[in-house]
């Protein structure tokens, strides 16, 4: 049975804005018949991976042609306004303020006043300050290596971990955001970040901190950017292809670099016994955290198999969308 989506709307006289809020929206069919728009569509929304439609009557006349887009986190649609004035509300059935059903939530702010949402202010900048972040690391390091050759290799660590560290806890916030992949790949780089290298002073001067680091950041300079233009409903066609093909490559060799830390890393966490599990004095040993590792190695190349066709069928969706559009 189909759902209802969250909708947003706003205006201007001339013109009516519908948000809604479906991510990775597919099939979408939208049209307005009798001053009814109908709205239907395959997308995430509020009650998960469904399919979501909604109806509403006009509150005044509306011209029958309609606009939308959809980006990676919403769908808009743009509808004419019959006559150019200022609407009370938008349906021409009064809703009361309590009333769920229809989950239909209007704005009185107008594009024309600039009213931007605390939600939407709080992820262009939270993806701002990544993107600066992530930029300064991978501009730093591409000049090191530029000046100074193979040894910038070895004091990867000592001259980028402080600003990893920032983006990477900062990235906690998007585990909040319940998403599978966002999830896994913010706990899989502090496992490695915080647990490997943070913990083991031996790891500091290893060439492979600098092929994680510089993966990790070549990645996230063209995803946080897309982000940002994604809370206003804008998108660059450049940035969404490098957006959904750039990680093809990048994606499974920073899982590479990062199993190679972990198995760097073994050794030095059997010699030191850190983190080591003890067992009762009846047994006289304890379990290495080695062994927690070779578990994580497994659960890695898993992750990556399960994560790649997923973004893999993410991207598919989003260019066939493209394509039906353009037909």
């Amino acid at each position: 049975m189909p759902l209802t989506p969250l909708v947003y709307w706003a205006q201007r006289h001339e013109d009516i804005y519908l948000r809604v809020e479906l991510t990775d929206a597919q099939d979408i069919d939208v049209d307005v018949h009798d001053n009814i728009l109908q709205f239907k569509a395959q997308g995430h929304g509020a009650k998960g991976q469904n399919e979501y439609e909604f109806s509403l009557e006009f509150l005044s006349p509306v011209k029958p042609e309609v606009i939308h887009r959809s980006t990676q986190r919403q769908v808009s649609i743009t509808v004419k306004k019959g006559q150019h004035g200022w609407w009370e509300r938008l349906t021409l059935k009064e809703r009361k303020p309590e009333e769920k059903k229809n989950r239909l939530k209007a704005s009185r702010h107008t594009e024309e006043e600039g009213f931007i949402s605390l939600k939407t202010a709080f992820l262009f900048v939270y993806n701002l300050v990544q993107f600066l972040g992530f930029s300064w690391i991978f501009v730093n390091m591409t000049v090191r290596l530029f000046i100074f050759g193979q040894d910038s290799l070895y004091d990867t660590f000592h001259t980028i971990s402080d600003v990893m560290f920032f983006c990477q806890i900062l990235a906690a916030v998007e585990v909040l955001n319940a998403a599978l992949v966002s999830s896994t790949r913010v706990v899989g780089r502090n496992f490695v970040l915080f647990l490997i290298f943070g913990s083991l002073e031996e790891m500091h001067n290893r060439p492979v901190v600098f092929f994680v680091f510089y993966l990790w950041s070549a990645i996230e300079i063209v995803r946080y950017p897309f982000y940002m233009l994604g809370c206003f409903n804008t998108e660059w066609k450049t940035l969404t292809w490098l957006r959904y093909t750039i990680w093809i490559p990048l994606y499974p060799l920073g899982v590479l670099a990062e199993a190679v830390a972990v198995i760097q890393s073994i050794p030095i966490f059997d010699e030191t016994k850190l983190f080591s599990i003890p067992l009762p004095k009846a047994l006289g040993t304890s379990i290495s955290f080695s062994f927690v590792l070779y578990i994580y190695l497994v659960l890695m190349f898993l992750g990556l198999l399960i994560n790649f066709r997923h973004l893999y069928k993410q991207r598919k969706r989003r260019f066939r969308t493209k394509k039906r559009k353009a037909n």
